[in-house]
């Protein structure tokens, strides 16, 4: 029996028809008309800084130092990003060892005073553990609205350690994103509830997916492990395809920021046993989608990997996603 977040945090039913404010509601603020310094934020993934710009609207100046595409496991600082986090007002990274191969930059870094782990301020018992590192948790805690809803007040504190003149501006900004970030996670379990449970197994490049399938009931496969450091041997390819053999699993998932070399021996492989296996569709798994798309910000990433996952996997979704604002599949 899979254990969902409705177990185990505990969390009271949604309201029928409790959907908040929307993103039009969080773009309403204007932080230069309220005649605020602009502070310049530094984010190390897409995702902090997506959010940290909604929350921070005109009052902040947001950069990400990995853009679509980019793999955060393996990322190393280049030059320009050093100098634009030296010279920036306040640094947001991940932390949960995400950034791993950053971890002692940001070591120096944090002695200035102005580097803030994100999603550190989780509370450990709703962590997952991480199979690669004893000790250490799976990062990919954005898969989980519920748990981003933490990362985003964390992110809001910091915005108002920053601006303290504006703290009641960013409150508003919180709550509005808290109240999309709620509407979301409800569109969520509808259309993932509508896939048959027997077809609710999640077959993936890498273990990113395991918060996701704690909140919403899927058993997560992945190739390599949580983090793509971690190599895909023969062994864990054969296994999987057994698995999508005996399981008559008819989709996989590739992801935008991990080549799609390892899911194509497997879906060879199925192949070869007389079992036909379809790309169900890409999911954003490390980065989001194209910068200036609904598809590149968090909310739209999430919306994306849903809706595809459900329709591919036998759901009921609506057209182009819960706002209709999804590219169009081709």
């Amino acid at each position: 029996m899979l254990l969902t977040r409705r177990g185990f945090i505990g969390r009271a039913a949604l309201a029928a028809g409790g959907v908040i404010a929307g993103s039009s509601a969080i773009a309403g603020f204007s932080g230069s008309a309220l005649g605020a310094s602009q502070q310049t934020v530094s984010a190390t993934t897409g995702m902090i800084a997506d959010t940290a710009s909604v929350i921070g609207g005109n009052l902040v100046s947001v950069s990400a130092l990995m853009g679509p595409g980019v793999d955060p496991h393996g990322y190393r600082q280049t030059r320009s990003d050093i100098v634009a986090m030296a010279r920036a007002d306040l640094v947001l990274r991940h932390g949960l060892y995400l950034e791993a191969q950053m971890e002692e930059f940001f070591a120096d870094l944090s002695r200035r005073g102005k580097v803030v782990a994100v999603a550190d301020t989780i509370d450990p018992s709703l962590l997952l553990s991480h199979e690669d590192y004893p000790g250490r948790y799976d990062p990919h805690v954005w898969m989980d609205p519920e748990l981003w809803k933490t990362v985003s007040a964390t992110i809001a504190s910091a915005l108002k350690t920053a601006l303290p003149g504006q703290a009641g501006v960013i409150e508003e900004r919180l709550a509005a994103f808290t109240g999309e970030l709620d509407a979301l996670d409800a569109y969520s379990m509808q259309v993932l509830d509508s896939v048959p449970e027997n077809a609710r197994v999640l077959v993936t490049a890498h273990d990113a997916f395991s918060y996701f399938g704690r909140a919403y009931g899927f058993e997560v496969l992945g190739i390599q492990g949580i983090s793509t450091a971690s190599e895909a041997g023969l062994a864990r390819i054969a296994e999987l395809v057994d698995t999508l053999v005996e399981r008559k699993i008819g989709a996989v998932f590739v992801e935008s920021s991990v080549p799609d070399r390892n899911m194509k021996a497997l879906i060879e492989g199925a192949g070869a046993k007389g079992h036909d296996v379809v790309i169900g569709g890409e999911l954003f798994s490390d980065a989001m989608g194209q910068s200036g798309t609904y598809e590149g910000t968090y909310l739209g990433m999430i919306d994306h990997n849903v809706t595809t996952i459900a329709a591919a996997l036998g759901g009921t979704v609506p057209d182009r996603g819960r706002l209709g604002q999804l590219q169009a599949a081709g």
